[in-house]
């Protein structure tokens, strides 16, 4: 959702999530982009929950101290939205053009959204027509209740900021994708985000976005259980989580419970996609590439290779990415690549692109 007045300028990529908020700053290159800045600030639980801001001064503050840290000056912004205040449909309308479509959205939107279409922005992409002569066309549709737009964009702008661009993490993923990967025209592949408390699986047809489902599981819930099990702090169990050890604590009983709350992850994406395959008769899902934080803990991509028995990659925003600079080093790229899905494709948009 792209907000008025704003010609293409430079912008920042602010992926705000539930446990750390992500900037980014890409600049053309001769075939792709250059990488100027990254940087994460790392938010306490509770400031964000399901996408909604609890405590936005603290949001704010720390946005405020990643934007100096980076010595960015940039202020144009653009910023995604995620969680159950975001509903995408796709579904099959009478063939208009898009002007028409535009008019009318309001009232053919009404019949999907679960909110008062007076809560709610509406936005759509025409993905094309069916080739049977039913006169129906196929369109994706978004909504976005309207009090999480303007609690954003309110931290945005009380950090300083500017937001430019109000996207959507599985349309900033694809994006990120496209750029990086190159997928045959009829081939599907899912991309599964695995936040800290949420995560979203986008399912790309040819590379454009068919199907995307938000389930409420993410990183938090291995961390509070090794911290259940251990008696130990969250930021301690972090540690563990990802291979890591903790001085004074015995981890051996670690990956009996990653192996456990990996296996619940794996099992609502396995359902995700089978409920996909379900209505898609004949489709099937060739790869899986793992995006997110979460994705970082070990065994995690093993596990849901093996409930899926779907190939599974941890898939790399920086692929085409110049990333040569002082300011960063390639071990630092490679360690915090993961987290960078949604920020890079959100770091590519322009207002005034479509």
């Amino acid at each position: 959702m792209e907000l008025p007045f704003f010609k293409k300028t430079d912008v920042i990529g602010l992926d705000i999530g539930s446990n750390s908020v992500k900037v980014i700053q890409l600049a053309p290159a001769k075939k792709s982009w250059r990488l100027v800045n990254i940087g994460i600030g790392h938010l306490p639980s509770e400031a964000i929950v399901d996408g909604y801001i609890i405590d936005s001064m603290t949001v704010i503050s720390v946005v405020k101290e990643l934007i100096a840290s980076q010595g960015i000056k940039v202020k144009n912004c653009v910023s995604a939205l995620t969680g159950h205040s975001v509903i995408i449909k796709k579904v099959n309308l009478p063939v208009m053009s898009e002007a028409e479509l535009a008019e009318s959205i309001q009232w053919e939107a009404e019949q999907y959204i679960p909110f008062p279409i007076t809560d709610v922005n509406i936005d759509f992409q025409i993905l094309g027509t069916d080739t049977e002569g039913r006169g129906q066309m196929e369109v994706m549709l978004v909504a976005v209740k309207k009090d999480v737009i303007n609690d954003y964009t309110n931290v945005i702008k009380e950090s300083g900021l500017v937001p430019v661009i109000i996207d959507v993490d599985s349309f900033a993923l694809e994006n990120m994708f496209e750029m990086n990967y190159s997928v045959a025209p009829n081939e599907n592949i899912a991309i599964v985000n695995i936040g800290a408390t949420i995560t979203s699986i986008n399912i790309l047809r040819g590379g454009i976005t068919i199907f995307t489902r938000a389930i409420p599981v993410g990183g938090n819930q291995l961390t509070e259980e090794i911290q259940k099990v251990l008696g130990i702090s969250f930021k301690d169990a972090e540690t563990l989580k990802f291979g890591g050890s903790v001085s004074g604590i015995d981890a051996e009983g670690v990956p009996q419970v990653v192996e456990r709350v990996s296996g619940n992850v794996a099992l609502e994406v396995k359902r995700s996609i089978d409920f996909f395959l379900g209505g898609a008769p004949g489709m099937f899902i060739s790869k899986i590439y793992l995006s997110g934080g979460c994705t970082k803990t070990k065994a995690l991509q093993a596990i849901i290779q093996e409930r899926t028995t779907i190939p599974v990659e941890m898939v790399n925003p920086f692929t085409n990415i110049e990333c040569s600079s002082k300011k960063f080093t390639m071990d630092y790229i490679k360690d915090v690549a993961p987290c960078f899905g949604v920020g890079v494709g959100l770091a590519m948009r322009r207002a005034g692109d479509k």
